[in-house]
């Protein structure tokens, strides 16, 4: 259980701070970035769900989305090194994956099919949903970088499920802008 008592400690004047190991890192270290990364695509959702209250149903699933990713920050910032740890750590399990994967199907199964790529936009819903999509790629992109790094371990799993709350995020703001008929629509070359 976590006990917040005191919110500021000094310990990251230095610009480092503590992962879940109690190792000290650089605030800019690609471990620190992937999971405040994912600590941002989670706000973005929070925003979003400023406008999703309207559809229940996929405002229920923002927010089993937003718990996961504190799943995944949590995953992150406990690296398997494997040293052993006086405590299991959290880490992204298929099921959650699975369910998004589920989420993504249902809401998939409505949508106009897509003949263009969409703009960012539409409905605020919807633009917003864009938005936190884009921030889960990056934080996805950062995620792929890290697992690149030999010395570094990143769970294949928590990968897949970044990657599908991208998708789940695409798919969601389709269905929001009325199951895509309320799609703004790409034409290249519209402005030549």
């Amino acid at each position: 259980m976590v006990k917040l008592n005191k919110i500021y400690t000094r310990t990251g004047d230095d610009g480092t701070t503590g992962l879940g190991t109690g190792e000290r890192r650089l605030k800019s270290d690609l471990r620190v970035e992937a999971y405040g990364t994912v600590d941002e695509a989670n706000a973005c959702i929070g925003m979003a769900r400023l406008h999703t209250g309207a559809d229940p149903k996929i405002d229920a699933m923002l927010s089993r989305i937003q718990n996961d990713l504190f799943d995944l920050g949590a995953d992150l910032a406990v690296p398997d090194d494997g040293k052993p740890l006086e405590y299991e750590p959290l880490r992204i399990v298929a099921a959650q994956t699975e369910r998004v994967e589920h989420d993504i199907d249902l809401l998939n199964k409505d949508l106009q099919p897509l003949k263009s790529f969409v703009l960012n936009g539409g409905t605020p819903a919807a633009a917003a949903l864009h938005l936190a999509r884009t921030v889960a790629r990056r934080a996805e992109r950062l995620m792929v970088a890290l697992a690149q790094d030999s010395a570094e371990h990143v769970n294949r799993e928590a990968l897949k499920y970044i990657n599908r709350v991208s998708d789940f995020l695409f798919v969601a703001a389709r269905a929001v802008n009325d199951n895509g008929k309320a799609d703004v629509l790409w034409v290249p070359g519209k402005n030549r």
